[in-house]
């Protein structure tokens, strides 16, 4: 045989043949009724695109401010007027045929066409949803997102990132709410909900273990004091014992916290929703929840601010939320610089219901310092960004929330993580619907392995 040149093809460096990745496309949603953590109705969507099927629903507030976005109720007398086949009908024979085809990875776009285009309706404040919904509109949003982070081949909190232009992504406080009054308990408790911030913890893991070794030394405590059924619970997992007095509330978390040896690790939080007890006469009632009453226990503003500044002298508080009503400017504007004296964080809810219009004006009037982050008070995954980042860019504290009508759904943890919010609270270390989003964020610390950082004492200060 000659001593020719190898007819063997060379493979070795021959470069990978790519293949086109097809761009991800909807072809169907369907929405469908359901049922929160309150037994009442809610909607839960799905969209179906060329990845697989996205699902998310839809969760509810008891307390919730008057300028939210609508959330459509049938009203009449099915399920005591709270059905949604009107919200739910809307997604399918209005949005979901005019998405299909449309790429999930676009997500502003997407939103954008579902508000300005398909809803259209607009007011002072920006768009409200009274046509379509806004229950409608977010439950397709949120799972636009979830398949647009299929699209990309990432996780969700990182495709939440990327849709914020955020950097570097953060696993937030929890803030446990363990005794709850207000409209969410049947007790007689003005102030709606009294948390532990495990802000010492030295990641979300410990923070978790912390959280939950006082929840339980708190059962023990107020088992002891007021009989085994005191430690039945409210609707986002807090105890509801007996009491009507706010400031006894707070002794019995910090006997907890020091029966669980936590003393110097956790700080206190409140939300008041002082909405729910302003009266007519622009007083606040704290004793509201009995009716009539002989008005004993109506104070002004400046006496409320007083008793939480009282409350700020007796505890490691950190936080209030809603302190006044929501359209009580003043008292907002005046407590805010009083607390800020004593490093206590001011968070609009209410007052500021994730709408970017009333955000901005809180920032110009200083009447708060921290945005409580509800995706359904605005509808929308792209207008809760941007009042994200219009509350961080003027170096407010933001708190991702649930809703106290709860589902399954987690949405909201990976939205604090993309966001790195540096606050999430979502109820107690107690029922399924809140624990499902601790659990969450413990699979994404575990799935951020090293890169893993835990907010900690800066949850306030955490730039996007």
């Amino acid at each position: 045989m000659g001593g020719g040149a190898s007819t063997k093809k060379n493979t070795a460096t021959a470069p990978p043949k790519e293949e086109k990745k097809s761009v991800s496309k909807i072809t169907a949603v369907f929405a469908r009724q359901i049922f929160d953590s309150r037994g009442n109705p809610t909607v839960e969507v799905d969209v179906t695109t060329t990845d697989g099927v996205f699902r998310a629903a839809v969760p509810s507030g008891a307390s919730t401010g008057v300028y939210e976005a609508l959330e459509l109720r049938d009203k009449g007398t099915d399920y005591m007027g709270k059905g949604v086949s009107k919200a739910v009908k809307n997604v399918n024979d209005i949005i979901g045929p005019a998405l299909i085809g449309k790429n999930p990875v676009e997500q502003r776009a997407i939103d954008d066409f579902m508000v300005k285009e398909l809803d259209g309706t607009t007011n002072e404040y920006g768009f409200p949803k009274k046509k379509l919904g806004a229950n409608a509109i977010l439950g397709v949003s949120l799972a636009v997102c979830r398949a647009g982070a299929a699209a990309k081949g990432k996780p969700l909190y990182k495709h939440i990132a990327d849709l914020s232009g955020n950097k570097k992504v953060q696993l937030p406080v929890p803030s446990f709410n363990i005794i709850n009054g207000g409209s969410h308990a049947g007790n007689q408790l003005a102030m709606q909900e009294f948390m532990i911030l495990p802000v010492e913890a030295k990641n979300f893991t410990e923070a978790m273990k912390i959280g939950s070794e006082v929840y339980h030394h708190l059962k023990k405590v107020i088992k002891k004091k007021y009989g085994q059924d005191a430690a039945n619970v409210g609707d986002e997992g807090g105890f509801a014992p007996p009491i009507n007095d706010n400031q006894e509330a707070i002794d019995l978390i910090l006997n907890a916290i020091e029966a669980a040896g936590h003393t110097g690790k956790v700080k206190i939080g409140m939300d008041v929703a002082a909405s729910e007890f302003y009266t007519k006469d622009k007083m606040y009632d704290l004793n509201f929840k009995t009716q009539p009453n002989d008005g004993s226990k109506k104070i002004d503003s400046d006496a409320l601010a007083e008793l939480y500044m009282s409350f700020c002298d007796k505890c490691p508080m950190v936080t209030i939320e809603d302190p006044f009503d929501q359209d009580d400017w003043k008292a907002w504007q005046k407590f805010t610089e009083m607390a800020a004296k004593k490093n206590v964080q001011i968070v609009g809810d209410d007052l500021t219901v994730t709408n970017t219009t009333i955000v901005k004006k809180a920032i110009e009037s200083k009447a708060c310092n921290a945005l409580l982050l509800k995706v359904n008070q605005i509808g929308t995954v792209t207008e809760s960004i941007d009042a994200v980042k219009m509350a961080k860019d003027a170096g407010w504290g933001v708190m991702a929330s649930h809703r106290s009508g709860e589902t399954e759904d987690t949405f909201i943890a990976d939205l604090a993580v993309g966001l790195s919010t540096g606050q999430i609270k979502t109820g107690a270390p107690c029922r399924s619907e809140r624990l499902a989003k601790y659990n969450q964020l413990l699979r994404i610390e575990e799935d951020l392995g090293m890169d893993a950082v835990y907010a900690g004492k800066n949850f306030r200060f955490i730039a996007i």
